[in-house]
Protein backbone atom coordinates (compact mmCIF):
# COMPACT_ATOMS: atom_id res chain seq x y z
CA UNK A 1 0.00 0.00 0.00
CA UNK A 2 1.58 3.27 -1.12
CA UNK A 3 1.88 6.07 1.40
CA UNK A 4 0.86 9.55 0.10
CA UNK A 5 3.80 11.86 -0.58
CA UNK A 6 2.20 14.65 1.44
CA UNK A 7 1.97 12.35 4.45
CA UNK A 8 5.69 11.50 4.23
CA UNK A 9 6.60 15.19 3.97
CA UNK A 10 4.49 16.08 7.01
CA UNK A 11 6.19 13.43 9.13
CA UNK A 12 9.61 14.55 7.91
CA UNK A 13 8.78 18.11 8.94
CA UNK A 14 7.63 16.92 12.37
CA UNK A 15 10.96 15.16 12.89
CA UNK A 16 12.87 18.25 11.80
CA UNK A 17 10.96 20.43 14.27
CA UNK A 18 11.41 17.88 17.04
CA UNK A 19 15.17 17.83 16.37
CA UNK A 20 15.27 21.63 16.53
CA UNK A 21 13.33 21.53 19.80
CA UNK A 22 15.83 19.08 21.33
CA UNK A 23 18.81 21.13 20.22
CA UNK A 24 17.40 24.23 21.87
CA UNK A 25 16.98 22.43 25.19
CA UNK A 26 19.87 23.14 27.54
CA UNK A 27 21.83 20.03 28.45
CA UNK A 28 20.67 17.71 25.64
CA UNK A 29 23.82 16.27 24.07
CA UNK A 30 24.16 15.61 20.30
CA UNK A 31 24.22 11.88 21.06
CA UNK A 32 20.91 12.10 22.91
CA UNK A 33 19.38 14.12 20.06
CA UNK A 34 20.51 11.50 17.53
CA UNK A 35 19.16 8.67 19.70
CA UNK A 36 15.74 10.33 20.13
CA UNK A 37 15.43 11.04 16.41
CA UNK A 38 16.30 7.41 15.64
CA UNK A 39 13.75 6.16 18.19
CA UNK A 40 10.95 8.41 16.97
CA UNK A 41 11.88 7.44 13.41
CA UNK A 42 10.76 3.91 14.26
CA UNK A 43 7.37 5.23 15.35
CA UNK A 44 7.11 7.32 12.17
CA UNK A 45 7.93 4.27 10.04
CA UNK A 46 5.24 2.29 11.85
CA UNK A 47 2.72 5.10 11.28
CA UNK A 48 3.53 5.18 7.57
CA UNK A 49 3.12 1.41 7.29
CA UNK A 50 -0.22 1.64 9.09
CA UNK A 51 -1.16 4.88 7.29
CA UNK A 52 -1.67 6.61 10.62
CA UNK A 53 -0.97 10.19 11.57
CA UNK A 54 1.33 10.36 14.63
CA UNK A 55 -0.52 13.49 15.78
CA UNK A 56 -3.79 11.57 16.13
CA UNK A 57 -2.44 8.44 17.86
CA UNK A 58 -4.07 7.35 21.11
CA UNK A 59 -2.65 5.43 24.06
CA UNK A 60 -4.05 2.22 22.54
CA UNK A 61 -2.23 2.98 19.29
CA UNK A 62 1.05 3.55 21.12
CA UNK A 63 0.58 0.29 23.02
CA UNK A 64 0.06 -1.48 19.67
CA UNK A 65 3.29 0.12 18.41
CA UNK A 66 5.05 -1.00 21.60
CA UNK A 67 3.77 -4.55 21.08
CA UNK A 68 5.18 -4.49 17.53
CA UNK A 69 8.63 -3.75 18.96
CA UNK A 70 8.32 -6.79 21.19
CA UNK A 71 7.26 -8.92 18.22
CA UNK A 72 10.39 -7.83 16.37
CA UNK A 73 12.49 -9.33 19.15
CA UNK A 74 13.94 -6.01 20.31
CA UNK A 75 15.66 -6.35 23.70
CA UNK A 76 13.77 -4.91 26.65
CA UNK A 77 16.46 -2.30 27.31
CA UNK A 78 16.34 -1.05 23.70
CA UNK A 79 12.53 -1.27 23.76
CA UNK A 80 12.41 0.94 26.86
CA UNK A 81 14.83 3.44 25.31
CA UNK A 82 12.68 3.74 22.16
CA UNK A 83 9.60 4.46 24.27
CA UNK A 84 11.59 7.10 26.16
CA UNK A 85 12.20 8.85 22.84
CA UNK A 86 8.53 8.52 21.93
CA UNK A 87 7.49 10.15 25.23
CA UNK A 88 9.88 13.05 24.58
CA UNK A 89 8.35 13.41 21.12
CA UNK A 90 4.79 13.64 22.45
CA UNK A 91 5.85 16.04 25.18
CA UNK A 92 7.12 18.28 22.38
CA UNK A 93 3.89 17.84 20.36
CA UNK A 94 1.91 18.85 23.45
CA UNK A 95 4.08 21.92 24.13
CA UNK A 96 3.80 23.09 20.52
CA UNK A 97 0.05 22.53 20.41
CA UNK A 98 -0.06 19.65 17.93
CA UNK A 99 -1.95 17.52 20.48
CA UNK A 100 -4.19 18.64 23.35
CA UNK A 101 -3.33 15.76 25.68
CA UNK A 102 -0.16 13.67 25.71
CA UNK A 103 -1.18 10.08 24.79
CA UNK A 104 2.16 8.70 26.01
CA UNK A 105 1.71 9.71 29.67
CA UNK A 106 0.42 6.28 30.68
CA UNK A 107 2.53 4.32 28.19
CA UNK A 108 4.35 1.64 30.19
CA UNK A 109 7.86 0.45 29.46
CA UNK A 110 8.65 -3.27 29.35
CA UNK A 111 9.97 -4.89 32.52
CA UNK A 112 13.71 -5.07 32.11
CA UNK A 113 15.73 -8.03 33.23
CA UNK A 114 18.25 -6.77 35.75
CA UNK A 115 21.60 -8.45 35.32
CA UNK A 116 25.02 -7.70 36.66
CA UNK A 117 27.41 -6.67 33.91
CA UNK A 118 30.86 -8.20 33.68
CA UNK A 119 33.53 -6.66 35.86
CA UNK A 120 37.31 -6.83 35.54
CA UNK A 121 39.73 -7.42 38.39
CA UNK A 122 42.85 -5.28 38.64
CA UNK A 123 44.84 -8.28 37.38
CA UNK A 124 42.63 -8.53 34.29
CA UNK A 125 43.02 -4.82 33.60
CA UNK A 126 46.79 -5.34 33.79
CA UNK A 127 46.49 -8.25 31.37
CA UNK A 128 44.75 -6.00 28.85
CA UNK A 129 47.38 -3.27 29.29
CA UNK A 130 50.19 -5.79 28.90
CA UNK A 131 48.66 -7.01 25.63
CA UNK A 132 49.38 -3.61 24.03
CA UNK A 133 52.28 -3.52 21.59
CA UNK A 134 54.35 -0.48 22.56
CA UNK A 135 56.36 -0.69 19.33
CA UNK A 136 53.34 0.70 17.48
CA UNK A 137 52.83 4.45 17.45
CA UNK A 138 49.44 4.21 19.17
CA UNK A 139 50.63 1.75 21.82
CA UNK A 140 51.43 4.24 24.58
CA UNK A 141 48.33 6.27 23.79
CA UNK A 142 46.17 3.18 24.26
CA UNK A 143 47.88 2.26 27.53
CA UNK A 144 47.08 5.75 28.80
CA UNK A 145 43.47 5.46 27.62
CA UNK A 146 42.83 2.23 29.49
CA UNK A 147 44.59 3.45 32.61
CA UNK A 148 42.58 6.70 32.67
CA UNK A 149 39.29 4.84 32.12
CA UNK A 150 40.04 2.45 34.99
CA UNK A 151 41.57 5.10 37.25
CA UNK A 152 38.80 7.70 36.86
CA UNK A 153 35.71 5.67 35.91
CA UNK A 154 34.92 7.89 32.93
CA UNK A 155 32.23 7.38 30.35
CA UNK A 156 33.71 6.84 26.89
CA UNK A 157 32.11 10.12 25.75
CA UNK A 158 33.92 11.89 28.61
CA UNK A 159 37.22 10.30 27.68
CA UNK A 160 37.18 11.34 24.02
CA UNK A 161 36.37 14.95 24.98
CA UNK A 162 38.94 15.12 27.81
CA UNK A 163 41.18 18.17 27.39
CA UNK A 164 44.68 19.04 28.57
CA UNK A 165 43.38 22.19 30.24
CA UNK A 166 41.08 20.10 32.46
CA UNK A 167 43.86 17.92 33.90
CA UNK A 168 45.29 19.37 37.12
CA UNK A 169 48.43 17.32 37.61
CA UNK A 170 49.68 18.99 40.78
CA UNK A 171 46.37 18.38 42.54
CA UNK A 172 45.90 14.99 40.81
CA UNK A 173 42.37 15.82 39.66
CA UNK A 174 40.60 15.95 36.32
CA UNK A 175 37.61 18.16 35.55
CA UNK A 176 34.94 16.22 33.67
CA UNK A 177 32.04 17.62 31.69
CA UNK A 178 29.41 14.91 32.04
CA UNK A 179 25.80 14.38 31.06
CA UNK A 180 23.69 17.50 31.00
CA UNK A 181 26.87 19.61 30.85
CA UNK A 182 27.37 19.00 34.58
CA UNK A 183 30.94 19.33 35.80
CA UNK A 184 32.60 17.16 38.40
CA UNK A 185 36.12 16.71 39.76
CA UNK A 186 37.56 13.20 39.80
CA UNK A 187 40.90 12.17 41.33
CA UNK A 188 43.39 10.65 38.90
CA UNK A 189 45.98 8.09 40.00
CA UNK A 190 49.72 8.59 39.83
CA UNK A 191 49.99 5.61 37.50
CA UNK A 192 47.48 7.14 35.07
CA UNK A 193 49.41 10.42 35.11
CA UNK A 194 52.63 8.52 34.43
CA UNK A 195 51.10 6.81 31.39
CA UNK A 196 49.80 10.18 30.19
CA UNK A 197 53.28 11.72 30.46
CA UNK A 198 54.69 8.95 28.29
CA UNK A 199 51.90 9.52 25.76
CA UNK A 200 52.59 13.27 25.72
CA UNK A 201 56.12 12.52 24.49
CA UNK A 202 54.63 10.88 21.39
CA UNK A 203 51.87 13.46 21.12
CA UNK A 204 54.37 16.32 20.88
CA UNK A 205 55.76 14.79 17.70
CA UNK A 206 52.37 14.88 15.96
CA UNK A 207 50.93 17.39 13.54
CA UNK A 208 47.68 18.38 15.25
CA UNK A 209 44.68 19.74 13.35
CA UNK A 210 43.65 23.33 14.09
CA UNK A 211 41.02 23.39 16.83
CA UNK A 212 42.07 19.97 18.18
CA UNK A 213 45.12 21.12 20.15
CA UNK A 214 43.53 20.79 23.60
CA UNK A 215 42.21 17.24 23.24
CA UNK A 216 44.26 14.71 25.22
CA UNK A 217 43.84 11.71 22.92
CA UNK A 218 44.33 12.04 19.17
CA UNK A 219 44.29 9.76 16.14
CA UNK A 220 46.94 9.49 13.45
CA UNK A 221 45.52 12.52 11.64
CA UNK A 222 45.80 14.73 14.71
CA UNK A 223 42.07 14.82 15.49
CA UNK A 224 40.32 13.69 18.66
CA UNK A 225 39.15 10.09 18.87
CA UNK A 226 35.63 8.76 18.40
CA UNK A 227 33.73 6.52 20.80
CA UNK A 228 33.66 3.74 18.20
CA UNK A 229 37.44 3.70 17.98
CA UNK A 230 37.69 3.19 21.75
CA UNK A 231 35.12 0.36 21.70
CA UNK A 232 36.98 -1.51 18.97
CA UNK A 233 40.38 -1.00 20.56
CA UNK A 234 39.41 -2.30 24.00
CA UNK A 235 37.60 -5.34 22.60
CA UNK A 236 40.67 -6.24 20.52
CA UNK A 237 43.07 -5.99 23.45
CA UNK A 238 40.76 -7.98 25.73
CA UNK A 239 40.65 -10.76 23.13
CA UNK A 240 44.44 -10.65 22.78
CA UNK A 241 44.75 -10.94 26.58
CA UNK A 242 42.56 -14.06 26.54
CA UNK A 243 39.70 -12.48 28.50
CA UNK A 244 36.41 -14.11 27.54
CA UNK A 245 34.08 -11.66 29.28
CA UNK A 246 31.85 -9.19 27.45
CA UNK A 247 34.14 -6.16 27.37
CA UNK A 248 33.51 -2.52 26.48
CA UNK A 249 34.80 0.83 27.74
CA UNK A 250 31.89 0.80 30.19
CA UNK A 251 33.33 -2.40 31.72
CA UNK A 252 36.28 -0.36 32.97
CA UNK A 253 33.92 2.25 34.44
CA UNK A 254 31.95 -0.47 36.18
CA UNK A 255 35.17 -2.12 37.39
CA UNK A 256 36.30 1.23 38.83
CA UNK A 257 33.06 1.55 40.82
CA UNK A 258 33.10 -2.06 41.98
CA UNK A 259 36.71 -1.80 43.17
CA UNK A 260 35.79 1.28 45.22
CA UNK A 261 32.76 -0.43 46.73
CA UNK A 262 34.75 -3.53 47.66
CA UNK A 263 37.41 -1.27 49.15
CA UNK A 264 34.86 0.27 51.51
CA UNK A 265 33.77 3.44 49.68
CA UNK A 266 30.18 4.55 50.27
CA UNK A 267 27.61 4.57 47.49
CA UNK A 268 27.27 8.35 47.89
CA UNK A 269 30.96 8.84 47.15
CA UNK A 270 30.80 6.51 44.15
CA UNK A 271 27.67 8.31 42.92
CA UNK A 272 29.56 11.62 42.97
CA UNK A 273 32.62 10.20 41.21
CA UNK A 274 30.54 8.58 38.47
CA UNK A 275 28.38 11.65 37.98
CA UNK A 276 25.07 9.84 38.57
CA UNK A 277 22.04 11.97 39.37
CA UNK A 278 20.28 9.10 41.13
CA UNK A 279 21.88 6.77 43.64
CA UNK A 280 19.59 4.08 42.24
CA UNK A 281 21.69 4.15 39.09
CA UNK A 282 24.83 3.73 41.18
CA UNK A 283 23.33 0.68 42.87
CA UNK A 284 22.80 -0.91 39.47
CA UNK A 285 26.36 -0.24 38.34
CA UNK A 286 28.07 -1.38 41.51
CA UNK A 287 27.98 -4.77 43.16
CA UNK A 288 30.09 -7.08 45.27
CA UNK A 289 30.64 -10.47 43.69
CA UNK A 290 28.27 -12.99 45.26
CA UNK A 291 31.03 -15.56 45.71
CA UNK A 292 32.97 -13.00 47.77
CA UNK A 293 29.91 -12.39 49.93
CA UNK A 294 29.46 -16.12 50.46
CA UNK A 295 33.10 -16.50 51.52
CA UNK A 296 32.76 -13.62 53.97
CA UNK A 297 29.64 -15.18 55.51
CA UNK A 298 31.29 -18.58 55.80
CA UNK A 299 34.36 -17.07 57.47
CA UNK A 300 32.73 -14.62 59.84
CA UNK A 301 29.09 -15.53 60.57
CA UNK A 302 28.82 -17.15 64.04
CA UNK A 303 26.63 -20.00 62.82
CA UNK A 304 29.19 -20.99 60.21
CA UNK A 305 32.12 -20.62 62.62
CA UNK A 306 30.45 -22.84 65.24
CA UNK A 307 29.41 -25.39 62.63
CA UNK A 308 32.92 -25.56 61.20
CA UNK A 309 34.49 -26.04 64.66
CA UNK A 310 32.00 -28.81 65.46
CA UNK A 311 32.66 -30.72 62.28
CA UNK A 312 36.43 -30.37 62.69
CA UNK A 313 36.27 -31.95 66.17
CA UNK A 314 34.56 -35.10 64.85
Amino acid sequence: MQVPVGFLFMNFELLKRFRRHLRLLKGVSPNTVAAYISDVGKLITWCEEEQRDPVTLTLDDLETFSASLHDLGIASSSHARILCGVRAFYQYLTIDGYVEQDPSELLESPIQDKHLPDVLSTEEVDMIINAIDLSKWEGQRNRAIIEVLFSCGLRVSELVTLTLSNIYEEDEFVRILGKGNKERLVPISGRALHELHLWYMDRRQMKIKPGEEDYVFLNRRGAHLTRTMIFIMIKQYAAMAGIRKTISPHTLRHSFATALLEGGASLRVIQTLLGHESIGTTEIYTHIDMSTLRQEIELHHPRNIKYSSCTSEK
